[in-house]
């Protein structure tokens, strides 16, 4: 068993296409039609065939109201491993990326939390 996708709702699947794409650097991989919304997924450019990211409609008050209290209680919807924290914060703070957690040392790690303007917080982090 493995894992070849997951998934992120967000609150509109254009603007998160934009941001995922344009501003942390992944690449679409699929964008089909799926009723009023679109089966629409992200991959690293690192690695082409890897997991993807599907960007889920939150169009469900269930996930509304998950997507929501999470967001609220300043807990990451997911995590992303960057090679260079340090690096990686300064080139999205460039892009206007609002940050509530700077990198911070956490035992074998540093991370760092930001928001993807789509309704999600999302972490990035870096093994040392």
């Amino acid at each position: 068993m493995r894992i070849k996708m997951t998934s992120v709702f967000v609150d509109d699947q254009e603007k998160a296409l934009q941001f995922y794409t344009e501003v942390l650097g992944f690449q679409k991989k699929m964008d089909m039609p799926a009723g009023d919304f679109k089966w629409l997924t992200v991959v690293s450019p690192e690695d082409l065939d890897g997991v993807e990211l599907l960007l889920e409609p939150n169009d469900n008050d269930a996930a509304k109201a998950y997507q929501k209290a999470i967001y609220e209680q300043g807990i990451p919807i997911t995590s992303f491993v960057v090679d260079d924290i340090q690096k990686e914060y300064e080139r999205l703070r460039k892009h206007g990326v609002e940050f509530s957690v700077a990198p911070t040392e956490a035992g074998p790690v540093t991370f760092a939390i930001f928001d993807d303007t789509c309704g999600n917080l999302i972490q990035i982090s870096e093994a040392r």
